[in-house]
């Protein structure tokens, strides 16, 4: 599990490679990852956006940015946790994923909230020593 926390805002996410849903002999490789959004603060934060840089084996690199996620700009209490479960797909059998979410405060003010970088390694991964 991968963990990041900035204003006491908790960021964990489980990312899985998804066999079943791979091709490996035609490059389509698929994983799940799941998020978990703790709010460890004394306020009520909205999330607002998501902004998303997805690195490949190769290299090749991807901005995602939107509103919500999954559809969704949850509000989330002091003690209150908000959970979902999205994908990702890639050409090569790993990656990278990293990036932030923009959350709002009691006040109106935005701020960002780190989403910790996390691997994405699927059993076809070669592994070599550097």
């Amino acid at each position: 599990m991968y963990e990041a926390i900035t204003r006491g805002i908790r960021i964990r996410v489980e990312p899985q490679y998804m066999e079943e849903q791979s091709s490996p002999d035609e490059g389509h490789f698929v994983w799940s990852y799941e998020v978990e959004i703790s709010n460890d603060s004394k306020e009520t934060v909205q999330l607002k956006t998501r902004a998303w840089r997805i690195t490949d084996g190769w290299g090749r690199t991807e901005e995602v940015r939107g509103p919500g996620v999954v559809g969704q700009t949850p509000v989330i209490p002091p003690g209150g946790t908000f959970s979902y479960t999205s994908g990702c797909p890639l050409k090569t059998p790993q990656g990278i994923m990293v990036g932030s979410y923009q959350m709002e405060d009691e006040e109106g003010r935005l701020f960002d909230v780190a989403i910790p970088a996390f691997s994405l390694d699927s059993p076809y991964t070669r592994r070599s020593m550097n």
